[in-house]
C-alpha cells in the first residue's frame, strides 16, 4: 500500500467518453503559474510549450506524469500544500468569474451531447482521462471525488465552452456525511484509512453498479471485511457476514478484467471508519424486480443544471472551477445513492466513527510509539520492501515526525503487516489510540519474528552455497597445484590407464576388446562434467570387472564329492549319482561345460542347500537368486544404458561378483516366476538356460556376447505344472520325494539336532534329546514330506531346555554387571546419557556399540537334561495326530486312496454312504462333495457308470445301484482337489457299499480308470509311495504302466510295502475283494411298497433277488 501524497489539482484532457474531465488548451498565465510549486510548474511549461496540452492519462487512473522527472516516481517526494495567499486568491478568482462560469452552462446545454470543447484533443484510444487529486494522510484531506463526466454529470465541471484562462486552483473535497453507501466486501485483509488497495469485481451487478457511480461523480463505497476467508462474494447477503466496522472508500480508478465479460478492478482509497447499522440487501432493492440474467442498464444520468443545485453540496469536483452553492440557497432534499437501488448489490446505512481523544504526552502511547518506530527499523534491515514502504510513509507526513500522529502510525503498522485477518480487524475496529497502537504492536512484533526466521533461512542457504563454492575453488586450485608440480596426472588420464591395466589382465574376445577400445577412446575425448562421462566410466567399469578367460580350478575327486554331498545331506541317492556322473565326465576330459539342473520336490527337502554343496563338491563359486514373483525382464537381460541408474542383468552380477567364467548359479523358485507389463520373464530364461544359446548370451547393458556355457545352472521348484513346456524341456529334471520316517530320524539326529542344540546355546552342556523322543516327532507332530517343521520342533525342544536350566541356576550365578564387559559397560553408559539427554550424533552412535558387549554363562556340568518319550509333551505340547490313520477299522463304502500335492504325497480317504432306504419306487442318483475340481468330478462321474456295469455283469440279481440315492465325500474339503488317479479308487468305494464288503484299511490304491476298465498311468508315485508308508500301508495298487517307476523306488522306501501293478480293473476287485461271498453279494435288500403289513406299515426285510 502508498501514502498518497498531497498535489495541486491540474487539468487533464478529455475525450468523448463519459468517464473523465474535460481538456482544452492552456496558456498559463504567470500569476496561475506562481500558485504551483517550482518543479511542477517547470515540468507543465516544457509539456505545454511541446503539446499545447497535457498528456492523457489513464481511464479513472490518477494523473501520473507529474512524478516522472529526473527518474522520480510519482510518490517520491512532497509537495507543498496551498498556502493561505493561494486560497484566498482561488476564492476571489471564484467570485470574479462567476458570471463567465453561467454563461460557459447555458452555451454548453446547447451544444451537442459528446462533443469536445474547442481545441481538446482526444485521447489515442478514444476513451477519457481523468486525474484525481491527492492529500496527505496526515492532514485529514484526501483524494477528490471519482472522474468528472463530458456530459456534465461531474457536479458542475467539464461543462463545455469554458475559456481556460478563467479556472481557479481548488481542492477536491469529500462529503463529510454519506448515510447510505453500497457495501463491498473484502476478503481476507481490512482496509485502513489512508491506504490503497486494489479489488477485483466479478458480479456483472455492482460492477455496472460502480461504473454509473464513477459517471456520476459519486465513487464512494463501504468496504467491510467478511469473516470467513473462504469466502468470496461482492454482495454482502447479511450483516452477520462481515464485520460491523469499516471504511468509507472512494473509487479512483477502476479498469475492466481481460476475459471476463462485466468484471473489473477498482483501487479504492480509504478515507475514514465508519459502523455498519443497517443491511439492505440485494432481494429488498429494485433490482429484484429486473428478473433474468440480463445486464444492468445504467439510469440515464441527470441533466446538467440539476446536478448543479442538487450535487453540489455532497459530490467534490475534479475541476478547478467547481460551482459552489451560495449559503442562503434553499437545497432540495436529495439521496445520492437512490439510482443504485435497480442493481442487486447490497446498501447499507452507515455511521461514522472517531477516534476517542487522547493525550499526545500520554507516556504509554509515546512508549509503544517508539517501539513501533524500533521496530519498523528492524523489520525495515530484513525486509527491502517494507524499507519502500516505510519511507514513501515517512515523507507524506507533512509534520516531518511519524510519531506524532500515533493512530495513523497503527494503521500504516496493520495495513503493511501480514497478520491474521482477525487481528488486523481489531486493530481497525479499536478506537481507542492506546489500544489500538498497542493491538497493532503486536501484529508488527510478529512480522518481525517472521522476517528474522525468513533472514536466518536466507542465510543458511547462502552458506552453504558459498561453502560448497570455496570447496570446489579451492579443489581446483589443489589439483592445478599437483599437476604442475608432477605429484598426479589428470583424473581422466589415470582413470584410462586404470582400465586399460585391468583389461590387459583379461583374455577378452576380440569383439569386445574392439568395443573397449571405443569407449576408452570416447572416455578420453569426454569432459568430466558432462552426462556422457559417467555413463561411459560405468560401463567400462562393468565391462573390465567380468571375468572374461578367470577360471577357478575344479574338484574332479569323486570320492571327495561324496564326502562333501554325504557330510551335508542324507539319502538323494539319485541327486548324487547324477552329480558324480557329472564329475567322472570332467574327469575324462579335463573340463566340463555348463548344465542345467533342476530339483523337483515339496518344501523343506533340501533341493536349495543341495546346490551349495555341490558347488562345495566341484570346488565352485556359489551364487543365488530367486525369481520367485518376478515380473521385469530387465532383472535378466539387464537395463539399457539409456536410462539412469541401469544395471547388467542378475547373472552379468553374478559373474562379477564370482569373479569366475565357471560358477554355480542356483535360480531358485522358478515355478513361481512372474510376468507383468515390463515383459515376461520365463521367456527371457529360455536364452539363458539353453545350452547352445547361452555361450553367446546378449546383455541388455553390456551390448556385447558373454559366454555362459561354463557355468553350471541349478533350479529349483515345487512343481512343474506352471513351468512354461520350452523351458522345462531345457532343464534335466531331477526330483526330490519327501523323505520316509528312517530317513527323518537320521536326518534329525546327523544334522538337525546339533545344529538346533549349537543354536541355543546348549553346545557344551549334558541335553540329551532321545531316540524315542524324535520318534515320537516325528509321528505323532511332523508328517510332511520335508523336515522343515521337523526342524522348528527340535529347536523348540532345546529352547525350553535352555529356559530351564537358565531359570533352575537363577541370576546369581552371572549377575548383569558381571556379564558385561568393559567394553560392554562403557556402551552402556554412553547410551543412558544420550537417552538423558536426548541428542543424538554419529560419534555417540559409535560409542553405543561394541563388537562384543557380554560374556556367555557357563553352564557347570553337573547339569544333565534329557528328553524322552514321556515328558516330550512337557516342551512342544500335546501331539498333533493321534493315529496313523483316519480309520483303523474302514466301513463298506471307505476306500484309502494316494494323492499327490505340492507338499508331496498324501493319503486320501473316500466315502461313499446310502442316503435313504431302498424301495422298489426309489430312483437312483449321486451326490459328490469334497470341493472336487472337474476332473476329479469326471473321475467320479467314470466310476459311478463303470461300477454299475460291473455289477450288472458280474451280479445280476444286486439292484442296489439302480435303486439307491447314493453321496460320495471326500474329506478336507477346505483343500482343492483335482487329477484322475482316483478313478478305481472311487470304483472300489462305490462296489464296497453296493456289496455290502469292508476294504482291508492297510490297502491304498492309485490310478486312472476308464470306462471299460483299463486302468492308466498316473504320476508320482514316489510321493505317494511316501505317503502310504507314513499312514502305515502294507500294500500298494498302482498301474502297470509305472513298474519302471517302481522298479527305480529306493528300497529304504519300498521297504515293509507290498507293491501289486494293475493293468484292469478286474485284478484290482481280485485283489481288494479275495474273501467276498459271491452267493451273499448276489442279493439286495429292497422293500416292496406295494407288500402292508397288519398296521399299515410296509414290512422290511423282504429280499428281492
Amino acid at each position: 500500500m502508498l501514502q498518497r501524497q498531497r498535489l495541486p489539482r491540474i487539468l487533464a484532457p478529455k475525450s468523448l467518453a463519459g468517464f473523465s474531465t474535460r481538456s482544452t488548451n492552456l496558456s498559463l498565465r504567470s500569476a496561475r503559474a506562481s500558485l504551483l510549486p517550482r518543479r511542477i510548474c517547470a515540468s507543465l511549461l516544457q509539456s505545454f510549450s511541446n503539446n499545447g496540452a497535457l498528456p492523457p492519462a489513464s481511464s479513472f487512473s490518477t494523473y501520473t506524469a507529474l512524478g516522472k522527472q529526473k527518474g522520480q516516481r510519482f510518490f517520491d517526494g512532497a509537495v507543498e500544500p496551498l498556502s493561505e495567499e493561494e486560497v484566498k486568491a482561488n476564492r476571489e478568482k471564484a467570485g470574479s468569474e462567476e458570471k463567465d462560469v453561467q454563461d460557459a452552462k447555458s452555451s454548453g446545454s446547447d451544444a451537442p451531447s459528446g462533443s469536445t470543447g474547442q481545441g481538446a484533443p482526444e485521447s489515442p484510444d478514444g476513451k477519457g482521462s481523468s486525474a484525481g487529486g491527492a492529500s496527505s494522510g496526515s492532514s485529514g484531506d484526501s483524494p477528490g471525488s471519482g472522474p468528472s463526466s463530458g456530459d456534465g454529470s461531474g457536479g458542475g465541471g467539464g461543462k463545455r465552452g469554458r475559456k481556460p484562462a478563467d479556472r481557479s486552483l481548488t481542492k477536491p473535497v469529500v462529503p463529510e456525511i454519506y448515510p447510505q453507501v453500497m457495501a463491498i466486501p473484502i476478503a481476507k485483509r481490512p482496509l485502513f484509512p489512508g491506504f490503497y488497495k486494489a479489488i477485483t469485481i466479478r458480479d456483472p451487478n455492482v460492477a455496472a453498479a460502480i461504473t454509473e457511480m464513477i459517471k456520476r461523480g459519486q465513487p464512494y463505497v463501504g468496504a467491510f471485511l467478511l469473516k470467513d476467508d473462504n469466502a468470496d462474494d461482492d454482495v454482502i447477503h447479511s450483516p452477520d457476514d462481515v464485520y460491523d466496522v469499516g471504511v468509507f472508500a472512494q473509487i479512483t480508478s477502476a479498469f475492466p478484467i481481460n476475459g471476463e465479460g462485466g468484471g473489473l478492478t477498482a483501487i479504492l482509497y480509504p478515507h475514514r471508519r465508519i459502523r455498519l447499522s443497517t443491511l439492505i440487501p440485494p432481494g429488498t432493492s429494485d433490482a429484484a424486480k429486473a428478473g433474468g440474467d440480463a445486464e444492468p442498464t445504467p439510469e440515464p444520468i441527470p441533466k446538467p443544471i440539476e446536478e448543479t443545485s442538487q450535487k453540489g453540496d455532497v459530490v467534490a469536483s475534479f475541476e478547478e472551477s467547481a460551482v459552489v452553492p451560495k449559503p442562503d440557497q434553499v437545497q432540495k432534499q436529495y439521496e445520492p445513492t437512490s439510482f443504485l437501488r435497480k442493481y442487486a448489490v447490497s446498501l447499507v446505512n452507515v455511521e461514522n466513527l472517531t477516534e476517542e481523544p487522547y493525550d499526545p504526552r500520554n507516556e504509554v502511547i509515546r512508549a509503544v510509539t517508539n517501539e513501533i518506530v524500533n521496530v519498523f527499523k528492524d523489520v525495515a534491515n530484513k525486509n527491502s520492501l517494507f524499507k519502500d514502504q516505510i519511507s514513501t510513509f515517512s515523507i507524506s507526513q507533512l509534520t516531518g515526525n511519524v510519531t506524532s500522529e500515533p493512530a495513523k502510525l497503527a494503521d500504516f503498522a496493520a495495513a503493511v503487516s501480514a497478520g491474521e485477518s482477525a487481528e488486523l480487524q481489531e486493530v481497525l475496529s479499536s478506537l481507542n489510540v492506546e489500544d489500538r497502537v498497542y493491538k497493532a504492536l503486536l501484529v508488527l512484533k510478529k512480522e518481525l519474528v517472521n522476517a528474522e526466521l525468513q533472514e536466518k533461512i536466507s542465510k543458511d542457504v547462502e552458506k552453504r552455497i558459498t561453502k560448497r563454492q570455496r570447496e570446489y575453488y579451492l579443489s581446483e586450485q589443489m589439483k592445478g597445484i599437483r599437476r604442475e608440480m608432477g605429484l598426479e596426472s589428470d583424473g581422466k588420464d589415470k582413470l584410462a590407464e586404470k582400465f586399460k591395466e585391468k583389461a590387459d589382465r583379461l583374455a577378452m574376445p576380440e569383439a569386445v576388446r574392439a568395443v573397449f577400445d571405443e569407449e576408452l577412446n570416447k572416455l578420453s575425448h569426454l569432459e568430466p562434467a558432462a552426462s556422457e562421462f559417467n555413463v561411459t566410466r560405468n560401463y567400462l567399469d562393468w565391462l573390465t570387472q567380468i571375468p572374461w578367460g578367470q577360471r577357478s580350478a575344479e574338484n574332479f575327486g569323486i570320492e571327495n564329492a561324496m564326502t562333501v554331498l554325504d557330510e551335508d545331506h542324507y539319502g538323494l541317492k539319485d541327486v548324487k549319482d547324477r552329480i558324480l556322473e557329472f564329475i567322472a565326465v570332467g574327469k575324462l576330459r579335463g573340463t566340463v561345460e555348463g548344465k542345467i539342473l533342476c530339483f523337483v520336490g515339496p518344501p523343506g527337502v533340501g533341493k536349495t542347500s543341495i546346490g551349495k554343496s555341490i558347488a562345495r563338491a566341484l570346488n565352485r563359486q556359489y551364487y543365488r537368486f530367486s525369481v520367485g514373483g518376478l515380473t521385469d525382464v530387465a532383472e535378466i537381460k539387464g537395463h539399457r544404458r539409456t536410462y539412469v541408474g541401469a544395471l547388467p542383468g542378475r547373472v552379468i552380477q553374478a559373474l562379477k561378483k564370482c569373479k569366475t567364467e565357471n560358477p554355480l548359479i542356483l535360480i531358485d523358485e522358478i515355478d513361481k516366476i512372474g510376468r507383468g507389463y515390463q515383459g515376461d520373464p520365463s521367456s527371457a530364461l529360455l536364452e539363458l538356460l539353453d545350452p547352445e544359446q547361452n555361450s553367446s548370451f546378449l546383455d541388455h547393458y553390456m551390448d556385447v556376447p558373454v559366454d555362459l556355457s561354463k557355468v553350471l545352472f541349478v533350479c529349483t521348484a515345487n512343481m512343474t505344472d506352471t513351468i512354461p513346456r520350452p523351458l522345462l524341456d531345457r532343464m534335466e529334471v531331477i526330483r526330490l520325494s519327501g523323505y520316509v520316517s528312517d530317513e527323518k530320524m537320521a536326518i534329525a539326529e546327523k544334522y538337525l539336532a546339533p545344529q538346533a542344540q549349537d543354536l541355543a546355546g546348549l553346545k557344551d552342556v549334558d541335553v540329551k534329546l532321545s531316540k524315542d523322543a524324535i520318534e515320537e516327532l516325528i509321528k505323532s507332530y511332523c508328517r510332511e514330506s520335508g523336515v522343515r517343521n521337523l526342524k522348528k520342533q527340535i529347536e523348540k525342544v532345546y529352547r525350553k531346555s535352555a529356559l530351564k536350566i537358565v531359570q533352575d541356576l537363577g541370576e546369581d550365578v552371572l549377575p548383569e554387571a558381571k556379564a558385561l564387559t568393559d567394553e560392554g559397560k562403557a556402551a552402556l553408559e554412553e547410551s543412558e546419557k544420550q537417552s538423558e539427554s536426548g541428542e543424538s550424533t554419529q560419534a555417540a552412535d559409535e560409542k553405543e556399540t561394541t563388537e562384543k558387549p557380554r560374556v556367555a554363562l557357563k553352564v557347570p556340568e553337573s547339569v544333565h537334561v534329557v528328553i524322552d518319550k514321556e515328558n516330550l509333551k512337557d516342551y512342544v505340547g500335546p501331539p498333533i495326530f493321534t493315529s496313523d490313520r483316519l480309520y483303523d477299522v474302514t466301513p463298506p463304502g471307505v476306500t484309502m486312496g494316494l494323492a499327490w500335492t505340492q507338499m508331496g504325497g498324501a493319503a486320501m480317504y473316500i466315502e461313499t454312504i446310502l442316503q435313504s432306504a431302498l424301495r422298489s419306487s426309489s430312483r437312483p442318483s449321486l451326490e459328490i462333495t469334497g470341493n472336487l475340481k472337474t476332473v476329479m468330478k469326471e473321475s467320479s462321474t467314470i466310476a459311478y457308470s463303470f461300477a454299475k456295469s460291473w455289477m450288472a455283469k458280474h451280479f445280476p440279481n444286486n439292484h442296489f445301484l439302480e435303486k439307491a440315492k447314493i453321496h460320495v465325500h471326500v474329506p478336507e474339503g477346505a483343500v482343492q482337489k483335482d487329477g484322475p488317479s482316483a478313478g478305481i479308487t472311487m470304483a472300489t468305494s462305490l462296489l464296497s457299499l453296493a456289496l455290502d464288503s469292508p476294504i482291508d484299511p492297510t490297502i491304498a490304491m492309485t490310478g486312472e480308470l476308464t470306462l471299460t476298465g483299463k486302468v492308466l498311468r498316473i504320476g508320482g508315485l514316489r510321493e505317494k509311495t511316501v505317503a502310504a508308508r507314513r499312514a502305515g500301508c502294507k500294500m500298494v495298487l498302482f498301474p502297470s504302466d509305472n513298474m519302471s517307476d517302481w522298479l527305480e523306488l529306493p528300497e529304504n522306501i519300498k521297504q515293509g510295502i507290498d507293491g501289486r501293478p494293475v493293468g484292469w480293473y478286474s485284478e484290482v476287485f481280485d485283489i481288494v475283494f479275495a474273501n467276498l461271498d459271491k452267493e451273499k453279494a448276489n442279493k439286495c435288500d429292497i422293500i416292496d411298497d406295494h407288500k402292508k403289513s397288519d398296521d399299515g406299515k410296509p414290512e422290511e426285510g423282504d429280499r428281492v433277488e
